[in-house]
């Protein structure tokens, strides 16, 4: 055994690992707040489409959400195939555009089965004809409407089908470097299963929910902190003066006993505030109600 052999043996070789680069100016991960929102929105789009797909295809259709991201959107467009079908849909008052994608052979099947057909003739990735693409339309047309329920005010901008492309690579719905926030969905009709998936400008969603972590500054606690306390709802009460006793006195208490109160009878009321002495108020009456009038007022500073 050579030297080299010796001083090797026994340690295991290092294998080379898998880096991924963050940029750190362009964060691409959600804040927890906000993926939970979106997750629930999808999960919801998911059950709708579900329903419309079955009611229109006249076959059990089960969509499922599987996962949500946040990528650019040429990271979208390179984690799809070569060949499927992209469902460009334009936003109202923006350039870019959200994408429904799904594999063309899945909407062959989609389209066969809404004819009346059982999906027994082979289906492979091609353009749609006329009649084949009027159907699809038809399908996103329900698609979006899912959408625009399932995320509510979080989707403030209408959204509209615009075209369909078959490459991933040509079809520019948005520039390479904006983020897009993705669904990934399961679709399964019979025994048939497809990934399918939704992309939409990060900024229409993110606009909507807000910051993540608000911060406030400190440069007007003082007046935020007034404000605040003027809303604070406090007891106000009007009593006498009170009378200290002993323990034992309470303890012996039985009814018909007199406690003689220390306070005149020309003496107005005790004003209080959370049990803290605020002034002075005289017993009056508001139509069938009683009320007090105050007489004076204190400030106290104790703490």
């Amino acid at each position: 055994m050579t030297v080299q052999e010796q001083l090797s043996f026994g340690v295991p070789s290092a294998t080379p690992r898998a880096v991924d680069v963050y940029d750190f100016r362009r964060p691409t991960t959600l804040a927890r707040e906000h993926s939970r929102v979106l997750e629930l929105g999808f999960e919801t789009l998911a059950r709708q489409w579900g329903t419309q797909l079955t009611a229109k295809i006249r076959a059990i259709a089960q969509v499922t959400s599987e996962q949500l991201l946040l990528q650019t959107y040429n990271e979208y467009a390179a984690s799809l195939p070569p060949t499927t079908a992209m469902v460009l849909c334009a936003v109202t008052g923006h350039a870019s555009k959200a994408v429904i994608q799904f594999p063309a052979s899945a909407g062959l099947y989609w389209v066969d089965s809404m004819l009346g057909g059982h999906g027994a003739v082979p289906l492979e990735e091609r353009k749609f004809t006329q009649i084949e693409q009027a159907l699809i339309r038809r399908l996103m047309d329900d698609a979006l409407e899912g959408l625009h329920y399932s995320l509510g005010s979080v989707l403030s901008h209408q959204l509209s089908i615009d075209s369909i492309q078959y490459n991933a690579q040509f079809a520019q719905a948005a520039s390479t470097t904006e983020l897009m926030i993705v669904g990934v969905f399961e679709i399964r009709v019979g025994d048939r299963v497809s990934r399918a998936t939704i992309a939409i400008p990060a900024h229409l969603l993110l606009a909507q929910l807000g910051d993540a972590n608000p911060t406030a500054t400190s440069e007007d606690a003082r007046e935020l902190i007034e404000l605040q306390v003027t809303h604070v709802p406090v007891d106000v009460s009007v009593q006498l003066a009170a009378l200290p006793v002993l323990p034992s006195r309470i303890l012996d208490l039985a009814v018909g006993d007199v406690l003689k109160l220390p306070h005149p009878q020309h003496r107005p009321f005790e004003l209080a505030v959370s049990g803290q002495r605020l002034g002075e108020a005289a017993l009056g009456q508001n139509g069938s109600r009683l009320a007090c009038v105050v007489v004076t007022t204190e400030e106290n500073t104790a703490p």
